[in-house]
């Protein structure tokens, strides 16, 4: 049997997180390194750090509420609004020929961060569940993490 080795993803595996993350992230100035895309009102953007593919962006409440019912409605608009926003720049930096937008509810929903509300914008290519994901359960990531967030900041701030 063949392996294709994806060590990063051991620091997600491995990680206990006392805190949140996102509240963490939110009190932190250097978003290059918090991989923070853009900071609104109500909710901010951020590169996930252990994508599903390549631009995977997270929208994430500035409050730290469960889920979305728990928002205020102007929060819950915003957060909609930077994920049509960042299906835009998706489309300028990658070109992808369609997108998942959604979000896990809770720990039994496959919520990673349970505690604290977010949406995900993964951007999909015709094809991209390569045999790789079919056979091996592995995905392969085609661009560095710092590549992709270089890209996705500058379309961002361009448009």
């Amino acid at each position: 049997m063949k392996r294709l080795w994806a060590p990063w993803r051991m620091k997600f595996v491995t990680t206990t997180q006392l805190g949140c993350v996102f509240c963490e992230v939110q009190g932190e100035a250097d978003d290059a390194h918090n991989l923070v895309v853009w900071r609104g009102d109500a909710a901010f953007v951020i590169l996930n750090r252990f994508p599903y593919t390549s631009g995977h962006l997270l929208v994430v409440a500035k409050s730290h509420q469960a889920s979305f019912e728990d928002l205020t409605p102007a929060c819950r608009s915003e957060m909609m609004e930077l994920a049509a926003r960042s299906m835009s720049v998706l489309r300028a930096v990658y070109n992808p020929d369609g997108f998942n937008l959604g979000a896990n509810v809770g720990e039994a929903a496959g919520a990673g961060i349970p505690g604290h509300a977010h949406l995900h914008v993964v951007p999909r290519w015709t094809g991209d569940a390569s045999f790789m994901l079919t056979l091996a359960e592995t995905k392969v990531m085609p661009e560095a993490l710092e590549e992709t967030y270089r890209r996705v900041r500058e379309a961002w701030v361009e448009t």
